[in-house]
Formats: C-alpha cells, sequence, structure tokens
C-alpha cells in the first residue's frame, strides 16, 4: 500500500475518534462546511491630483509634494498642469485636491466666491515664499535713463520709443508672458497715460529669450516678471517703480482701474473642501507644507539655470533637507 495513502487514513480515522470524544459526534469534512467570507483587501488609497501651473515655482512645488507622498505616505499623485484661473472650478468640482501657490494678487474674486461664500474650497495657509510682480528691465538701460528707474520717466515719449518694436511703431512695448496669468499691465498703462503697448510673449520662457537676446545687444526690454526667480540671480535687472500699491487702487481692478503695483504676495496653498474627510493624511500633510523662499530659489535655479527637471531638482532638496520634510508628515 502507498504510505501516503496509509498515513491520510489513520489521520482522518483519528480525527474522527477526536471528535466523537469531544462532541458525541463528528464534525463535517472542510468541504462540507461553510465558506468563511473572504478577507475584503485593505482599500486603495485614492489618487492626489495635483495643480501645476505654468511656472517653475509651481511645477518644484508639486515635484516636492508628488515625492513625499508617494514614498513616504504611499498614495498615488497625479501632475495636473493647468492655468491660475481654471484650477478654482476644478478643486471645486473634486477634479483637483490641491493647488500648493496662489499668488493672492489676482485671485481675489476666487477666494470670495470658493472660500468665503461657497466653502467648496479651503485656504490651507502659507507656502513660506513671498513674491512680487512688477515691471522690470536691465539695469544697463539706466545708465543713460536715470529717469526710468519710476514709471514718470515713461510719461517723457521719446523714453518710451526707446522700446518701441516694429510691431508697436512709435509706442514703447510692454512684454508680457501667459495669456492665463492675472496682469493688469494694460490697465495701469492706460489709466497713468503712457506711450506703451502691451504685446503678450506668450510664456515664462518667451520672455526670459527676448530679454537674453535683448542682454546680447544691450537693448531696452521692458517686461512682466517676478520675484522670487533664478533670473536675478543670472542677470542685473531693475524694477519698475509704479504708484504705491493699496487696497482702494484694487478695488477697481473689475472695471479696468488698476493704476499702481501690484502687491506683495504672501504664497498660499489651497485644498478641495472635502480633502479633510476623504484623505486626512494628505490635507495634514499639505497643511505642514512650508519652506523658505530661498529654498524655492534653489529649486527654481537648479531648473532654470542647470538644466534639471522640476523632478531631480525636488529630489535633490529632499535628500538635503530631511530634517524640514519630516516635520510635515501626519
Amino acid at each position: 500500500m502507498n504510505i501516503r495513502i496509509l498515513l491520510s487514513g489513520l489521520l482522518i480515522a483519528a480525527a474522527a475518534a477526536l471528535a466523537v470524544s469531544c462532541g458525541g459526534q463528528a464534525q463535517p469534512e472542510p468541504a462540507q462546511q461553510a465558506a468563511a467570507p473572504a478577507q475584503q483587501p485593505a482599500a486603495e488609497k485614492m489618487t492626489i491630483k495635483l495643480a501645476e501651473n505654468p511656472w517653475s515655482g509651481s511645477q518644484v512645488n508639486v515635484a516636492v509634494a508628488k515625492i513625499l507622498l508617494e514614498e513616504q505616505l504611499g498614495y498615488p499623485v497625479e501632475i495636473v498642469t493647468i492655468d491660475e484661473n481654471a484650477q478654482w472650478p476644478a478643486l471645486a468640482g473634486g477634479d483637483l485636491q490641491a493647488s500648493l501657490e496662489v499668488w493672492p494678487s489676482g485671485h481675489a474674486e476666487n477666494v470670495k466666491q470658493y472660500i468665503t461664500d461657497q466653502k467648496v474650497v479651503e485656504n490651507l495657509g502659507l507656502l513660506g515664499p513671498v513674491g512680487e510682480i512688477g515691471w522690470f528691465m536691465p539695469t544697463y538701460v539706466l545708465e543713460g535713463h536715470p529717469d526710468l528707474a519710476t514709471w514718470e520717466g515713461f510719461k517723457t515719449p521719446d523714453n518710451a520709443k526707446l522700446f518701441a518694436t516694429a510691431e508697436t511703431g512709435d509706442k514703447g512695448q510692454f512684454l508680457a508672458g501667459d495669456p492665463s496669468w492675472v496682469q493688469y499691465d494694460a490697465d495701469i498703462i492706460k489709466n497713468l497715460g503712457l506711450d506703451l503697448e502691451v504685446v503678450t510673449a506668450g510664456s515664462e520662457e518667451a520672455i526670459l529669450a527676448a530679454l537674453d537676446a535683448a542682454n546680447s545687444r544691450k537693448a531696452p526690454i521692458l517686461f512682466y516678471f517676478w520675484t522670487p526667480h533664478s533670473v536675478h540671480a543670472r542677470f542685473d535687472l531693475t524694477q519698475v517703480q509704479l504708484p504705491p500699491y493699496s487696497d482702494e487702487c484694487y478695488a477697481k481692478a473689475d472695471s479696468g482701474g488698476v493704476d499702481c503695483a501690484y502687491p506683495k504676495d504672501e504664497l498660499f496653498k489651497i485644498v478641495a473642501g472635502d480633502l479633510s474627510t476623504k484623505a486626512p493624511e494628505v490635507y495634514e500633510f499639505l497643511k505642514k507644507f512650508n519652506y523658505s523662499t530661498k529654498d524655492q530659489i534653489s529649486m527654481i535655479a537648479a531648473v532654470e539655470l542647470d538644466g534639471k527637471t522640476p523632478e531631480e531638482a525636488a529630489r535633490a532638496w529632499i535628500d538635503q533637507n530631511e530634517a524640514v520634510w519630516k516635520t510635515w508628515l501626519p
């Protein structure tokens, strides 16, 4: 007889005897027992969709968040490229979970609508860096025209004409950026009575290319830009002094009445209103997500000056700053 069959029979007999001694009758074979409910797999973590706006600061922010959310908290992350205005209804509708760099000067109406009134988007606190949008030119332009350091210098038609191009004729060119950016420059120019015409470059990269070309010829160029940005480490730039910012000035924004400087912006984060209940770990992480202007500039410079991808710049920062980001973890 096959030894395995013999042993199997002995084991079955022993089990039956044990069942009779314990309860008076044998228990059914395993195949006859009711099937135990199958164990449910652990719920999959939701995919976190982060808004990426078309500038380098936003790109490195989401790259840092993506790496840490995936590797430290186990959440899959999708980066969604979207302009800064379209992100608000997307957050309100649940198509996005967070945007990590909002410049408040251009979004008072969005804040009122989605955060204050409807309460479908939440202000999650400051990112850390402080930004300022303004009008910039290479400092070498001031060597022969020091009066162009303020807006009043542009009231002289000959001074404005220094910035003229074939596209603008007798008027000076003011170079704007991506059409999706919040910009009041056409209103400022009109309301201050300046002989300037806004020309849209189309992107941050296009502005930088135009600046590089002008700098190589030491030609005048006037353009929309901001701090913090690595461009200030590469070129010697001067910001034109516009009339000082005031709340009263920007209260006229909807009617085209802005005639003053952009405000300094304390950059902040926004999230979908239900994120704290759908993904509380992510909510707590993003609430604590905060670093310095210097931290952000180091990553921006790695992208724009050293040719790294936002992911490479973010990874380098993460490797060097564990003591900072560990405090963000829930």
